[in-house]
């Protein structure tokens, strides 16, 4: 038997079963962790609002609309009480760092692939915010141009220009940090 979906787990919840909301949590918390940090820029504060967006999912459950899969309504959330925080907090937001996912890789390998990583992770911040949410959207978390459409409330035709100019900034972003060490 295969994994559940997260319809099937969030049908489950609604029935009373506590465990299958725990593994809603398990399966989006520390993407969601990720997505709110390119916000807030504080691991902290993006650790605290990833929990808010399942206290809200946990004490609303009906207001979960099953047109959009339950992913792209997290992220809806998330957008939101991310704007909602920079509002309240009303302060200038610095760079991010990350959290080591550790595996059984080769030493090298590992460390080739966390500098790439991390140059890619710089160029990125190097982007304007709208740029930056795009890439991350589309790219890292693979969800389809209707549903960024949903969760930066613009039309496909918007997302899908969005996408290509923030791809398009990467772009010459990394050119130009690849140039700088190229032996002349």
């Amino acid at each position: 038997m295969g994994e559940k979906t997260d319809q099937e787990l969030y049908q489950e919840f609604l029935e009373g079963n506590q465990r299958s909301f725990e593994q809603i949590v398990l399966r989006h918390k520390d993407y969601l962790i990720y997505f709110l940090q390119g916000f807030v820029k504080n691991i902290s504060s993006a650790e605290d609002l990833a929990q808010d967006v399942f206290v809200y999912l946990l004490m609303h459950p009906d207001y979960y609309n099953c047109k959009y899969s339950l992913k792209t309504y997290l992220y809806t959330i998330a957008k939101s009480k991310a704007l909602n925080y920079l509002k309240r907090e009303k302060r200038v937001v610095g760079i991010i760092g990350e959290n080591e996912i550790v595996d059984q890789e080769e030493l090298e390998e590992k460390v080739y692939k966390k500098e790439r990583n991390q140059n890619i992770r710089n160029a990125i911040q190097k982007l304007k915010q709208d740029y930056q949410t795009a890439i991350y959207l589309a790219d890292i978390e693979g969800l389809s141009y209707k549903e960024i459409s949903h969760i930066l409330n613009k039309n496909d035709g918007q997302v899908k220009i969005l996408i290509h100019r923030a791809r398009k900034s990467l772009e010459k972003v990394i050119r130009k940090e690849v140039e700088k060490y190229e032996v002349k």
